[in-house]
């Protein structure tokens, strides 16, 4: 799904404090060797505060690497530590590739916001993806503070997308809603453009509540799994 022309890409994502806006601001891609660059929404990003990297000040440099770049290796845990098989076994990983494990976690710090996603760059195959409902803070009814006294849902429960067509933010925007038609929040907006043409091409085979961990960060408290049809001929 994220290999393109021979690359397999990740893409870095900002999260703006005051927007909430989440930004595609870099690549970082592998091919033999590893490439990262700003792209897509780096102007946005700048106006609403993001700063550039200090390893990469240069908008209009391709940074190139035989190795993964230490300032994002240094966002995973170390291979040395004791607990590092049970890490690897949460990702599904059998060995140490800094890569992967990249993509597979999101490298995701307390100390900043940023982390990496797996883009969907292939828009015609079949594929399965996991993601976390954006914005559920804000419909659950906890606020981040009641998560006990939330909405209630469950692992398993189905969960339906739709096209939020007349929003004034986003014309991509997705909604997330659930059997009684309660809104839980979005489709992330680095996923929303794609998921609009599954939705308009009804390809949308199965969509369900994988995971609730409502005692975690509230971006990641609601995991959905969406299960997308290949295109038809």
């Amino acid at each position: 799904m994220a290999i393109k022309d021979g690359k397999d890409y990740l893409y870095l994502i900002w999260k703006c404090v005051f927007n909430r806006r989440q930004y595609i601001v870099g690549q970082l891609t592998k091919n033999g060797q590893y490439e990262f660059q700003y792209c897509e929404e780096i102007e946005e990003a700048l106006e609403a505060g993001f700063t550039p990297l200090v390893s990469f000040e240069r908008l209009d440099v391709v940074y190139k690497s035989e190795k993964l770049f230490p300032v994002f290796a240094s966002r995973l845990p170390d291979r040395k530590r004791k607990d590092i098989d049970k890490i690897l076994k949460k990702y599904g990983l059998e060995e140490y590739d800094p890569y992967q494990l990249l993509k597979k976690s999101g490298a995701k710090l307390p100390i900043d916001n940023l982390q990496f996603i797996d883009p969907i760059l292939n828009y015609e195959s079949n594929f399965e993806k996991l993601f976390y409902v954006a914005g559920a803070r804000h419909y659950l009814g906890c606020d981040g503070n009641r998560c006990g006294d939330a909405i209630q849902v469950t692992r398993g429960d189905e969960v339906f997308l739709e096209h939020e067509v007349d929003n004034p933010h986003d014309e991509n925007a997705i909604r997330v809603v659930n059997e009684q038609q309660k809104v839980l929040g979005y489709v992330p907006r680095y996923y929303s453009r794609a998921f609009v043409k599954f939705i308009e091409e009804d390809r949308v085979e199965e969509c369900h509540v994988a995971n609730v961990a409502k005692e975690n960060c509230c971006d990641e408290c609601i995991g959905v799994v969406i299960k997308i049809t290949g295109l038809k001929k």
